[in-house]
């Protein structure tokens, strides 16, 4: 007998090493329980986060929605995405409008400056998100300028663009295979929500993700993101420094998790000793060290650069290390070294409980915060029909329904959603759709009002003609002489 339909909700994380799905359900008290995980190597066909070969993408994201049905029992209608990769970054804008005298701002007038920053065009580059800063009101700063009186409006905003090809290459990755994106998320501003606490998103910090092959820095002050930056150096480049020491990459990560230290000592050196590779060969253990710190406070020294210096002593709640890479032995010292901000602490796990049974999860190392960030962001049920043990009937060659979500919903603007959420290819497809009907729309209006003036203006050249004007003259006299009489 086949039961009842389920509800959970989908997320996929296209990682540099492995491409990674979850699948959950939120409870009533704010937890998850995760039903199932796939995950797949990735590293033939994502580089630095992002998709270089759409064929093997498009495939392997096929076989992960094709091993979590067979785990769920149920198809996969939609799925929650991150976006991430080495093609994101940050950029600041203003926009300003001087006011009539006493001018009081209007909502209209904050959304008039949003629209037109929205409307940017940068070369290659397409903003994906935008997060307001403040407006500066006058001579001062506000975080809602609307109700003040003013003589000039200034809107300070932090656009986040991406790579438009990049883009493009990731909506086609999923367009090919039949897979629905219900939405995108901005994969380091969900792993954002996930693992900061909300007095360190206001107090100030810097959340430093260390990944395989990149390393994403977000910095945060009053609630506010700030900087945004993507650092094309991970945990990977570890290990291919280690293989320089004659061994197999496979070798030298084992090696590096073994042996790794971010930080050691000097007086814990010992010059003698001997790391072993395996059972015939040994490299020298201050050698490795040497090797391993080098990477690794090249790593630092980037992520340092990435802090915006009218913040860097605004960091009250320190620096926030997650990821694979925030595993390494003294990671924490190093950074408090390097940095010299001495509140620095790394965020194994995310925020809220997860319940699961999978050995994934348990491990709390912070190689899953992300996806379970996109878990926890996703509020729509990405569950279709229960599939049925005994296979498709006979004669039953329909495809299980697929679900296309927002067809009736009007596309987002950027000041409409949370920061973080990007349009999706649909709504994108949308939103021109509906650019067009409007200027279509104003484009008539104009024709109308243009035809309806030149009509007033035929109307008055003919009642001032010569003749017109001689027959009001003669009408006139005429009534006069009729009065007289």
């Amino acid at each position: 007998m086949v039961s009842e339909q389920k509800d959970f909700i989908v997320a996929i994380e296209l990682g540099s090493s492995k491409v990674t799905a979850i699948a959950g359900q939120k409870k009533p008290d704010g937890s998850i329980s995760v039903l199932a995980i796939v995950k797949e190597d990735s590293s033939s066909f994502i580089r630095k986060g992002v998709v270089y070969n759409i064929d093997k993408t498009s495939q392997c994201l096929l076989n992960i929605v094709k091993k979590l049905e067979a785990q769920l029992k149920t198809h996969i209608v939609m799925v929650y995405v991150g976006v991430g990769g080495q093609s994101l970054r940050s950029v600041r804008n203003t926009i300003g409008r001087d006011l009539p005298e006493d001018t009081i701002i209007s909502q209209d007038m904050v959304i008039e400056l949003m629209d037109s920053n929205c409307t940017l065009e940068y070369p290659d580059q397409k903003i994906l998100d935008v997060a307001e800063q403040e407006y500066r009101v006058d001579q001062q700063l506000q975080m809602d300028p609307v109700g003040i009186p003013a003589h000039r409006l200034e809107g300070n905003f932090l656009n986040i663009l991406v790579r438009k090809t990049f883009f493009q290459n990731l909506n086609k990755c999923f367009e090919s295979v039949g897979i629905t994106v219900a939405e995108l998320f901005l994969a380091p501003l969900a792993l954002a929500n996930a693992v900061l606490t909300e007095a360190e998103k206001r107090s100030g910090c810097a959340l430093v993700d260390i990944g395989a092959d990149t390393t994403t820095v977000s910095v945060f002050w009053k609630n506010v993101l700030r900087h945004l930056a993507v650092i094309p150096l991970g945990s990977n480049n570890v290990t291919k420094d280690i293989a320089s020491l004659q061994m197999e990459e496979a070798d030298a990560e084992q090696m590096k998790l073994k042996y790794g230290s971010a930080y050691t000592d000097n007086n814990d050196i010992d010059t003698t000793l001997k790391y072993s590779i395996d059972a015939e060969r040994q490299v020298e253990s201050h050698r490795f060290i040497e090797i391993v710190e080098g990477r690794m406070q090249e790593i630092i020294e980037n992520v340092s650069c990435q802090i915006p210096s009218e913040y860097a002593d605004k960091l009250l709640g320190g620096i926030i290390i997650t990821g694979g890479g925030s595993n390494m032995k003294n990671i924490e010292r190093a950074f408090t070294i390097a940095t010299h901000i001495e509140k620095v602490r790394v965020a194994k796990f995310v925020t809220f409980t997860v319940n699961s049974s999978s050995d994934l999860i348990k491990a709390h190392n912070g190689m899953m915060n992300t996806v379970l960030g996109l878990l926890a962001k996703g509020d729509s049920n990405c569950a279709g029909g229960v599939i049925d043990p005994n296979g498709p009937k006979l004669f039953d060659n329909d495809p299980p329904k697929k679900y296309t979500p927002d067809l009736d919903r009007k596309p987002r603007q950027a000041y409409e959603v949370e920061t973080g959420t990007i349009r999706t290819s649909l709504e994108e497809q949308k939103a021109a759709e509906e650019e067009r009907r409007r200027k279509e729309e104003e484009e008539r209006l104009r024709r109308e009002e243009e035809e309806r003036l030149a009509e007033e203006e035929r109307r008055r050249k003919k009642e001032n003609s010569g003749w017109n004007r001689f027959k009001r003259t003669l009408k006139k006299f005429g009534s006069d002489v009729f009065a007289e009489e």
